[in-house]
């Protein structure tokens, strides 16, 4: 499961994505509307993306992850559209044997979509508006 959606995201289907008898661990990461970014009062955020190049993206993302940590399982769904404080811009869980492996895995997932995956994020504050690109995987 490696998609876009304007639909809110719901965890449960994503998690159950990537259970399975192997998996002693299932890690799941929620990005969040927040609201206030660098001592800004955040309103809202709008995503964009080219979508069929994202969704394939996500996919190369989730083959690196196979690549790098082999027992694991990746499942990532990400949202699109007008986006309120508080609602659940992207959801992704990774299952693994330990749960070392599963909390590298999907830390570094969500960096490579920051880095590689064509979305991109307007931040609108009550002062203005910018569009916001994404931060590079560190070390």
């Amino acid at each position: 499961m490696f998609d876009l959606t304007e639909d809110p995201l719901d965890p449960g289907p994503v998690v159950e994505d990537v259970r399975h008898p192997g998996s002693g661990a299932v890690v799941v990461f929620l990005g969040i509307v927040r609201d206030e970014d660098h001592g800004r009062r955040v309103r809202y955020l709008e995503y964009d993306s080219y979508r069929s190049m994202a969704e394939k993206e996500m996919r190369k993302v989730g083959e690196e992850v196979l690549a790098r940590w082999p027992a694991t399982r990746i499942a990532m769904r990400h949202r699109f559209g007008r986006l309120e404080v508080g609602e659940t811009a992207l959801v992704a869980a990774v299952s693994a044997p330990h749960r070392g492996d599963a909390f590298e895995a999907c830390r570094y997932a969500i960096d490579r979509i920051k880095e590689i995956v064509p979305i991109w994020k307007k931040e609108v504050w009550e002062d203005g508006e910018a569009w916001l690109e994404g931060h590079p995987v560190q070390g």
